[in-house]
């Protein structure tokens, strides 16, 4: 199992729209990458370690694939609606990895 793992940091001017992400934007990716997508989560970050600092991230995304191959198959086709929506919710560039799921329960 894959996870595509989509890092929004946190700056002090950045903006992150988590009502839009998680109302809309995140519904229109479900539907899009369809039965390829075999899970997902989203964490909006609330806290850190040290009082009275934001987290470092706005938010993390975990899209859950079997292989690199088909989130690739599967996003490619809507590549420019997904990434084209990003504005709506963000001003900030997001860092995306893919990670090998080792655990998961």
């Amino acid at each position: 199992m894959i996870c595509c793992c989509i890092i929004y940091p946190r700056t002090a001017a950045s903006r992150f729209d988590a009502d839009y992400y998680v109302n809309k934007h995140m519904p229109m990716t479900m539907r899009l990458l369809g039965s390829a997508l075999k899970g997902v989560t989203v964490e909006i970050g609330v806290a850190s370690t040290v009082e009275d600092v934001p987290p470092a991230n706005a938010a993390v995304c975990r899209l859950l694939f079997d292989s690199i191959e088909s989130f690739l198959a599967a996003f490619g086709p809507h590549a420019a609606t997904l990434q084209g929506d990003i504005a709506n919710y963000t001003d900030v560039e997001p860092v995306i990895q893919f990670n090998e799921m080792m655990i998961s329960r």
